[in-house]
C-alpha cells in the first residue's frame, strides 16, 4: 500500500463514517479498486481509531456536559440520555459478538454484495424523507428502535448514520436531535469495533496481522486523513440534516451500488 492509497482510503473512512453512504461499504469498494482486498488489520484499527477521535473533537462539549450532569449534578435528564445511549448499543453489541465474523466473511472480496446493500441504504434514505416532521421527544423505546437500525448497519454497505438518522426521523424526532443522538451513540460503537479489531490483531499471526514497520508512514498518513475528514464530515452532516433533504445521498448510494454490482 502506497502513501497516496492510504490517504485516499483514510479520506473514504473519515468522510463516509458520518455521511449516510456506508463507510464499511465504501472502504471495501476502495480496497477492491486498489487491489487491496486483504489489507491488514493494523490499518483498519488506526483509521477507525482516528474516526472515533474526530467524534470526540466535535462533541466534546456534549460529552462533558452529559457526564458532568449525570455524575456531579445528578441530573436525571443527563442520566436518562446516557441510559438511552447505552440501551441503543445493545442490539449492535449482540450482533457484533455473535455474527460479526460470519458477516465479514460473507462480504469480504464480494463488492457486488456491498453494492446491493448500498442500494438498500439509498432506499432507506428515500423512505425516511417521506415522513412529516413531528418534533417529538426522544425516549427509551425510540432509542432502542434506533439501536436496532444501528445493528442492521453492521452489514457492509448499509449506512450506520443513514439508518439511525432515517429511523429517528421516521419516529418523529427532530432532525437536529436525530443527528446529535446518531453521532453520540456511534462513539461507543466505533470504540467497541476498534477494540474487537485490536483483539483480532493480537490473536492473528504476525504475517496476517500486517505488523510491517515499512508501512508506518502510510499508516500515519491514512489515520491523519481519516481524522481530518471525519471532523469536517461530522460537522457538515449535522448542519445538512437540519436544513436539507437526504434524497441526494439516496441517489448517490443507489448509483454507486448499481455500478459496484454491475462492474466490480
Amino acid at each position: 500500500m502506497s502513501v497516496w492509497q492510504a490517504i485516499v482510503l483514510g479520506l473514504i473512512q473519515g468522510l463516509t463514517e458520518f455521511l449516510p453512504v456506508s463507510s464499511s461499504g465504501h472502504l471495501e469498494l476502495g480496497k477492491a479498486v486498489f487491489g487491496l482486498e486483504n489489507l491488514d488489520l493494523t490499518f483498519s484499527i488506526l483509521v477507525h481509531g482516528a474516526t472515533a477521535l474526530s467524534t470526540l473533537v466535535v462533541f466534546w462539549r456534549d460529552i462533558v456536559d452529559l457526564t458532568w450532569g449525570a455524575l456531579m449534578k445528578r441530573n436525571w435528564t443527563s442520566r436518562k440520555y446516557i441510559l438511552m445511549i447505552v440501551l441503543s448499543m445493545i442490539p449492535a453489541g449482540l450482533v457484533a459478538f455473535t455474527l460479526r465474523h460470519d458477516l465479514e466473511e460473507a462480504f469480504l472480496g464480494k463488492p457486488e454484495r456491498v453494492g446491493l446493500m448500498l442500494i438498500v441504504t439509498g432506499l432507506i434514505l428515500f423512505a425516511s424523507q417521506r415522513f412529516p416532521n413531528k418534533n417529538l421527544p426522544l425516549n427509551i423505546p425510540k432509542a432502542i428502535g434506533i439501536g436496532m437500525a444501528q445493528a442492521f448497519a453492521i452489514l457492509p454497505g448499509i449506512s450506520r448514520s443513514g439508518s439511525t438518522i432515517g429511523t429517528a426521523i421516521a419516529l418523529g424526532i427532530t432532525r437536529k436531535e436525530a443527528a446529535r443522538f446518531s453521532f453520540l451513540m456511534a462513539l461507543p460503537v466505533i470504540l467497541g469495533a476498534t477494540v474487537l479489531e485490536v483483539k483480532d490483531l493480537l490473536e492473528a499471526p504476525a504475517a496476517e496481522a500486517g505488523l510491517n514497520t515499512e508501512l508506518l508512514i502510510p499508516y500515519l498518513a491514512g489515520s491523519l486523513a481519516a481524522f481530518i475528514s471525519g471532523v469536517l464530515a461530522c460537522q457538515w452532516m449535522i448542519r445538512l440534516v437540519q436544513k436539507t433533504s437526504l434524497n441526494g445521498f439516496a441517489v448517490y448510494c443507489i448509483g454507486v451500488g448499481g455500478l459496484a454490482f454491475l462492474f466490480l
